[in-house]
């Protein structure tokens, strides 16, 4: 038994036990607290670290290019009232027509010399021009879309064209006498010559009837203009009128 010293108070074992654990556990506290501050000694590095790895993943999220909204395609029916703004989007039609459309055998079957005579023929062909050009030309062209353009949209408007107007023609938009022939070939885009005379009806009178179609000159093949350039006689010069 460990004895006191004199003139100290009375005391036991389990005191002096007490005493040694507490000095124990204050020991471990203290190896505790320099525990952390060793953890904490980097923390400034790992801080830097974070924000350099944080500007870099900005840097790459804001070189990724924006992603393209949806292609806005032009509306005949709903066109503003400028004609030389309407002869222009004729001319364009005109020209994806001969260069894409009528190279499908359905679409040069179901595309009548009068088409320009229908507002929803020119609707629906206009609109299916640009849905090529955003499946093959625009920012967001991808081989889904060029797929959905031939197995679901010019179909549909091939479908639909043959079921309005496949079996019309110019005779049935015109009263005067002598108009008896009609464009020759499957390929030529029918009755573009006329598409200014419509350009200028579509932007002044929509709303009354459209002009009677001219008489055919029998001299002139597939007319002129528009349809010279288009039928391979002309480049881009020969569009000018």
């Amino acid at each position: 038994m460990t004895r006191r010293p004199p003139g100290q108070p009375g005391g036991t074992e389990g005191d002096e036990f007490a005493r040694v654990e507490a000095l124990a556990g204050l020991a471990r506290e203290v190896d505790g607290l320099r525990r952390g501050l060793e953890a904490l000694v980097g923390t400034p590095t790992r801080v830097d670290d974070l924000a350099r790895t944080v500007a870099q993943l900005a840097d790459a999220v804001s070189a990724v290019p924006a992603r393209p909204g949806p292609t806005v395609a032009p509306s005949w029916l709903a066109a503003p009232t400028d004609s030389e703004a309407l002869a222009a989007m004729l001319d364009e039609l005109c020209r994806w027509l001969y260069a894409v459309f009528l190279r499908y055998p359905d679409g040069a079957a179901v595309l009548p010399e009068c088409w320009l005579w229908h507002p929803d023929v020119i609707e629906e062909l206009l609109w299916l021009s640009h849905a090529w050009r955003a499946a093959y030309e625009g920012r967001g062209a991808s081989v889904q879309l060029a797929g959905d353009w031939h197995d679901r949209q010019r179909p549909g408007v091939v479908r639909r064209l043959r079921t309005s107007v496949a079996s019309c023609s110019r005779e049935r938009h015109q009263t005067r006498p002598g108009w008896n022939s009609a464009p020759l070939g499957a390929t030529p885009v029918s009755g573009a010559d006329a598409a200014t005379s419509i350009a200028w009806w579509w932007a002044a009178a929509r709303d009354d009837a459209p002009p009677e179609p001219a008489a055919e000159d029998p001299n002139r093949p597939n007319g002129a203009g528009i349809s010279t350039a288009m039928n391979g006689t002309g480049g881009r010069e020969g569009w000018s009128r």
